[in-house]
């Protein structure tokens, strides 16, 4: 092993090894099983099936009794806990951080004692397959790797609840991730832009009007069926009309080619992926909004959100599947052809997200407990997002260990979670563990045999609990 190696080695071992301090001092109350229980995640050689079996492994030194005290009873900072996430290394895109956010549900169908359950989309393998389910919402937000990786960097997660309006949610998350990270220094004062990426399901235009002030480029993805607007063309001197003048021009219809005014930019991009990339890029279209959906309490004249309207179109998909044109939307304007290309190659890095969704749930067991309260709910997923930090941050001091049947890791590729994980039982013990060791103490008489439930638990409607108005005049009627 070299000698960069080495240090590279043990700079990862401190890091990790400050991390799991910190992490430790944002727990009060059942703290040492809390942190026992993260280790056991974090040394479990297969994918979760049910939390109880943590207790089973050599680094869960309680009984299965403290395990769900902890999550039942446990306390946990999580502002700090955000703080300290923000604080460790983060990626970046040649020094740009790139951040994307989304929605994944935590499905409990079944749960009719659990309360704060919204009715969540499940997309299916087709259109025909997708299915409404009960669960709970959780708003992730994340930065993501560049090269071929599947790593991403959780910085926060947000439960939805049924009186949660979800773009303002959103907004209100995405602006307290991006001040703690001006507060972390992770973003200075000359350094570009951060990059937020989103899917269809989002209001960008909306997004971009509430974080205007921040030092933040929103893109998203929009359908195909929109409808935006031009800038209107400059009147000539000689002929200047009474009146305000026009703030919207012509249609420019997405499904509609014969409506697209000529491309301000045109760039072509071979790729190893997907072949050959061609995109166009219209500056200044906005949409033309009205006193609807998200926009129905803002009072005033509707402001002009203007940006660069990009599509992409790529030769193939993987699999030799064809390709529909992608259609974005990003809210600078006056973009040059490397802000074209940048914009869409960092929006095509927003499906690692759907990877870390596929770890959390099918690796970590994120969905696999059975619990009643949702604020245990919470406790667990931020313990899932501390373990896949503390393997993100494990990954450069883990040596790979490959099982026969599987490929070898090129030098310079990043390992999967799945590896660090499986080699991580090996370094725990030169890592800090702070967690103190249990006393011996006796279970509880628990309920006596025979005697039955006289408090039968509260059942909970599933949906929305407050209707908000669609029309102006509905709107002020509820403020009568």
């Amino acid at each position: 092993m070299s000698v960069l190696a080495r240090v590279g080695e043990r700079d990862a071992f401190e890091e990790l090894s400050h991390f799991r301090t910190d992490f430790y001092g944002c727990l009060s109350a059942r703290a040492d099983a809390f942190f026992d229980l993260t280790d056991a995640l974090l040394c479990a050689d297969e994918p979760v099936k049910t939390p109880v079996e943590l207790s089973l492994t050599a680094e869960h030194r309680r009984g299965y009794g403290s395990l769900y005290a902890a999550l039942n009873h446990g306390r946990l900072d999580v502002e700090r806990l955000r703080d300290l996430l923000v604080s460790v290394p983060l990626p970046r895109f040649e020094g740009r951080i790139v951040l994307s956010v989304d929605v994944s549900p935590w499905l409990r169908s079944d749960a009719a004692c659990s309360p704060e359950r919204l009715f969540c989309h499940v997309h299916g393998r087709s259109r025909a397959a997708a299915q409404i389910i009960p669960g709970w919402p959780y708003s992730v937000v994340a930065a993501l790797s560049p090269g071929p990786s599947s790593w991403t960097a959780v910085l926060d997660a947000v439960r939805l609840g049924p009186e949660d309006d979800a773009t303002a949610v959103t907004a209100i998350q995405l602006r307290a991730v991006v001040e703690r990270l001006v507060r972390a220094a992770q973003w200075r004062t000359g350094d570009q832009e951060m990059l937020v990426v989103m899917d269809a399901g989002y209001d960008v235009t909306r997004l971009a009007w509430l974080l205007r002030d921040l030092p933040v480029e929103l893109v998203g993805r929009l359908r195909s069926d929109r409808v935006l607007r031009v800038p209107p063309r400059p009147l000539s001197f000689t002929y200047q009309p009474l009146g305000r003048p026009r703030k919207h021009g012509l249609e420019l219809r997405l499904a509609k080619p014969e409506t697209w005014p000529e491309p301000a930019l045109v760039t072509v991009n071979d790729t190893d992926r997907y072949g050959k990339a061609h995109t166009q890029a219209w500056d200044r279209v906005h949409p033309r909004l009205t006193h609807r959906s998200s926009w129905i309490d803002h009072d005033g004249e509707l402001p002009l959100v203007e940006g660069t309207l990009i599509r992409l179109k790529v030769q193939r998909l993987p699999g030799d599947r064809d390709a529909p044109p992608l259609w974005l939307w990003s809210s600078k304007t006056g973009a040059s052809t490397t802000d074209v290309d940048q914009v869409w190659s960092c929006y095509l890095r927003r499906f690692d997200l759907e990877h870390t969704f596929r770890y959390f749930k099918q690796d970590l067991g994120w969905t696999r407990p059975r619990l009643r309260n949702p604020q245990a709910a919470d406790r667990w997923t931020w313990l899932v997002i501390v373990v896949h930090t503390q393997l993100r941050l494990a990954a450069p001091a883990t040596a790979d260990q490959r099982k026969p049947w599987e490929k070898s890791t090129h030098a310079g590729t990043a390992r999967t979670p799945t590896r660090v994980r499986r080699a991580f039982r090996n370094i725990r013990p030169h890592l800090a563990n702070p967690a103190r060791v249990p006393k011996p103490t006796r279970p509880g008489p628990g309920r006596p045999p025979g005697s039955k439930n006289r408090h039968p638990a509260t059942r909970y409607d599933v949906g929305k609990t407050i209707k908000r108005p669609e029309t102006l005049i509905e709107r002020d009627q509820a403020r009568r």
